[in-house]
């Protein structure tokens, strides 16, 4: 398998603009594309790295390219749609397709056998810790795919995770992050209920954090999100409401694909989905505590 020198970076957003930087910092060759070729040229300036325009191009020069989109669909789409096809059709043989998006496992392992068919390869790496943690390059990545490939692409990765989660064959790596978001997003839609309730009843909601996070009901909700961003009004993790309604769909959906049931899923789907379709997919997660407090009360006020 050959080394990897240059490394071609898809979706330069929040989350993509310094996770590449910090490949380039790595002493990586980084080439960037983005739909918004403005944002691209901008980052390529910022850190001493290239643009480009063209998937063709792209996929001629770079040993391994790196994909940060919203879902599996824009990822395949890159692959195999835009520009004609171009980045699968030209990319070398035995390059390597790091897909660190969210994105449903079982579609990951069908991507996999597609690329296969042209001597491509595919991990699956997905990422969890933020904006914050993306700059400084301690992001939590779990890897998916086959041993060979995993140990090619171990140099980039270490560039933005200070943890790596070798989980399994392809599509672990995205089954293991959808099913952390759902703990999250379940843990929060909780903790949320849960002051709801007790203010209702009379309870300082500031008390119900305190006592909480000395107790067994503590969450990284209930420590990091309930004071921080839903009783200050901040309401600015950065991450939106519509990604981890997303990934909690991701999660319920594999459960049903592989005949377990799922209560909790499904109830914390709808919950996230609901909260979506009120607000937006746009608004940061947390705001949708107001949406179900309002549903819960409905004389509260947002």
């Amino acid at each position: 398998m050959t080394s990897i020198k240059t490394v071609g970076f898809i979706g330069i957003g929040n989350m993509g603009e310094p996770m590449a930087a910090n490949i380039k910092r790595g002493g990586f060759e980084v080439i960037a594309f983005d739909l918004d070729p403005v944002r691209a040229k901008a980052f390529a300036e910022a850190h001493g790295a290239r643009a480009i325009t063209e998937l063709a191009e792209l996929g001629k020069a770079c040993d391994a390219i790196v994909t940060m989109l919203p879902t599996g669909k824009e990822v395949r789409e890159a692959l195999f749609t835009m520009q004609g096809g171009a980045l699968a059709a030209n990319m070398k043989p035995g390059a390597i397709v790091i897909d660190m998006s969210s994105a449903d496992p079982v579609g990951t392992r069908t991507l996999g056998k597609d690329l296969a068919a042209r001597n491509l390869k595919l991990v699956d790496a997905p990422v969890s810790g933020g904006v914050t943690r993306a700059r400084d390059g301690s992001l939590a990545i779990m890897i998916g795919g086959d041993a060979a490939s995993v140990a090619a692409v171990r140099p980039v990765l270490a560039c933005m995770g200070g943890k790596l989660f070798e989980v399994g064959t392809l599509g672990c790596g995205h089954a293991m992050k959808c099913l952390n978001n759902f703990l999250a997003a379940t843990s929060f839609a909780a903790a949320a209920e849960a002051v709801t309730v007790g203010r209702k009843f009379g309870l300082d909601p500031e008390v119900i954090a305190d006592v909480v996070n000395v107790s067994t009901g503590r969450s990284f909700a209930s420590e990091m999100l309930i004071k921080q961003h839903l009783l200050s009004g901040t309401f600015g993790t950065g991450f939106a409401l519509g990604l981890l309604a997303k990934d909690v769909k991701i999660a319920a959906d594999l459960a049903e694909q592989i005949g377990i049931d799922a209560p909790v899923g499904r109830l914390t789907r709808d919950l996230w989905a609901d909260a979506r379709d009120a607000l937006g997919g746009d608004q940061d997660h947390t705001r949708a505590a107001l949406h179900w407090e309002k549903r819960a009360l409905p004389s509260a006020a947002e």
